[in-house]
């Protein structure tokens, strides 16, 4: 899988780039195809009423689909990266419910079951 993070508004360092690389790969136990992960970390603005405020955007690339894409806000960069692989972890349980039930309908097309 090819990942690239894009860092906006912060410094990049090694440790989020190892975090981010690590919850992405978890990704894979759920979904091994996963061709590409766009992966774009930072602040959007620094000058917010409530503080900082952190965002996570994730675009994943999976053959034969469009690619999937997530954006979550935190007050910690952490946490924002962690909702976004939550939240991708169950649209990719959705795709992969779809594609299995793509599935088993052309199965039953090809014993020529009709549901009777």
């Amino acid at each position: 899988m090819n990942i690239n993070i894009n860092f906006t508004g912060i410094e990049p360092t090694e440790a989020i780039k190892e975090y981010v690389t690590e919850k992405v790969e978890s990704l894979t136990t759920f979904f091994e195809g996963i061709e590409s992960a766009d992966i774009d970390v930072g602040m959007k603005s620094h000058h917010h009423q409530k503080g900082s405020v952190y965002y996570a955007e994730f675009k994943l690339q999976i053959p034969g689909r469009p690619s999937l894409y997530i954006s979550k806000e935190a007050e910690d960069l952490y946490k924002a990266i962690d909702k976004v692989k939550d939240h991708m972890k169950v649209e990719i349980e959705k795709v992969k419910g779809k594609m299995h039930q793509l599935d088993r309908e052309e199965l039953r097309d090809v014993k020529g079951y009709d549901g009777e």
